[in-house]
């Protein structure tokens, strides 16, 4: 029983860090890589459309 929890526990290891590895591709093997910013005011196309985020209308006005 404890040989195959261990054995389980490992492989979500493994699992967990390729799932990480994965996600930073761009930003671990691409210099100057950098996650895209996803936030609603810093999107172009969302300016165009007016579309706000919550956040800035609740606090900043």
């Amino acid at each position: 029983m404890q040989g195959e929890t261990m054995a389980t526990l490992v492989i979500v290891i493994v699992l967990i860090a390729l799932a990480v590895m994965l996600l930073g591709v761009k930003i671990f093997f691409v210099k100057g890589g950098r996650f895209p910013n996803t936030h609603i005011h810093d999107n172009a196309e969302m300016k165009k459309r007016g579309i706000t985020c919550a956040r800035d209308s609740e606090f900043y006005k």
